[in-house]
């Protein structure tokens, strides 16, 4: 089993989500996060005042899966979140040790 975690512009969600629901993937966990890389920040005017924003609004995504979907998964959310511009971000790929279904006790695959 693995854990991808996603980091993605916050408008391609949808995108993500679809492609990887095409594929058999129907959970996922979302977080809205700031960060700070290659893109960097811009400057805003707020009444008047000017000032700098470095960390940049993007959606964390987690999915646990079989390592038999890994190649699809990762090639969905590449392709769904590609923009072809700077900031469109990264994808983690960890190993998932155990998984556990609370309300059933299933585990393992059996969990995800």
């Amino acid at each position: 089993m693995k854990m991808i975690t996603a980091i993605i512009k916050p408008f391609k969600l949808d995108d993500v989500r679809d492609a990887l629901q095409q594929i058999g993937i129907a959970g996922m966990t979302v977080e809205e996060v700031k960060g700070y890389g290659r893109q960097k920040g811009h400057t805003e005017l707020y009444r008047g005042a000017e000032y700098v924003v470095e960390f940049q609004p993007k959606i964390k995504i987690q999915i646990a899966i079989s390592d038999g979907q890994l190649e699809a998964a990762i090639e969905a959310v590449c392709a769904a979140a590609n923009t072809g511009k700077i900031g469109d971000g990264k994808i983690f790929v960890t190993p998932l040790e155990q998984s556990i279904r609370i309300r059933t006790g299933e585990t393992g695959e059996d969990a995800l």
